[in-house]
């Protein structure tokens, strides 16, 4: 009966810490929580002798986990990790005058640093709602490419909640805009936004602009900023 209480209880806790995870992350925290679950359980069986349950569940689930699990931890895993540690071509980075920017193409997680002005050096996922605005207020007054691309990553963490307290937002300033007010793309940007290394194919480029255009679109919860950006780099490394 104690074991019975004590997993209601951490199935409760888990639940409430999950639904407060951004949704961008939830797929990573899911995963988290089935690791951490994994590991109680060997912890439990091992205690009560009956480990070897363990390993006839493996040896009938090995198949199943020999296909899955690979593509799992490079989801999952990348995403815990904020997208450090995935391997190349897994990750794309658009940079502005004020802000740099990552998207992990497995997990579809966003992350952003700032590189310019009174907030330089700080990670966007460590800022409050007031100091977002009062960042927002910045790039708008410094670099309109920077405004669009907070505006982007605003959207995809938030969705439309954060524009109820953006009182000085102008109207239609993210979906006016198409993404060249700041200049032509170089090829090594080009090659950051895809996720390309030097010297890939016709074939790699159009694969990789294919794929970020089915996580970005403006269709799919993306914006018209980064679509935009996304198209030009593959107009500069085909053109």
């Amino acid at each position: 009966m104690p074991l019975t209480l004590v997993a209601i209880v951490v199935a409760v806790v888990a639940w409430v810490w999950l639904r407060n995870q951004p949704a961008s992350q939830r797929n990573a925290a899911i995963l988290k929580l089935a690791l951490l679950v994994g590991i109680g359980i060997v912890v439990v069986l091992a205690a009560t002798g009956r480990l070897h349950f363990v390993f006839a569940g493996l040896a009938f689930l090995y198949p199943l986990l020999r296909r899955l699990l690979p593509s799992l931890l490079r989801g999952g895993l990348g995403g815990m990790a904020g997208g450090a540690q995935a391997k190349s071509g897994n990750q794309s980075h658009v940079s502005s005058d004020i802000l740099e920017m990552t998207l992990d193409h497995d997990s579809g997680t966003m992350s952003g640093r700032i590189i310019k002005g009174p907030m330089e050096g700080r990670e966007l996922s460590d800022l409050s709602e007031n100091e977002f605005l009062e960042l927002l207020r910045y790039c708008r007054a410094q670099d309109e490419d920077s405004a669009r691309l907070l505006e982007s990553y605003l959207d995809r963490r938030f969705g439309d909640s954060w524009r109820q307290d953006d009182e000085a937002g102008s109207e239609g300033s993210e979906s006016g805009g198409n993404g060249n007010a700041g200049g032509p793309l170089t090829e090594s940007e080009a090659l950051d936004i895809l996720g390309l290394e030097p010297g890939a194919s016709r074939d790699e480029i159009i694969k990789a602009h294919r794929r970020m255009m089915q996580k970005l679109h403006p269709d799919h919860g993306g914006s018209n900023y980064l679509a935009a950006r996304i198209n030009e780099a593959k107009e500069c490394l085909l053109g």
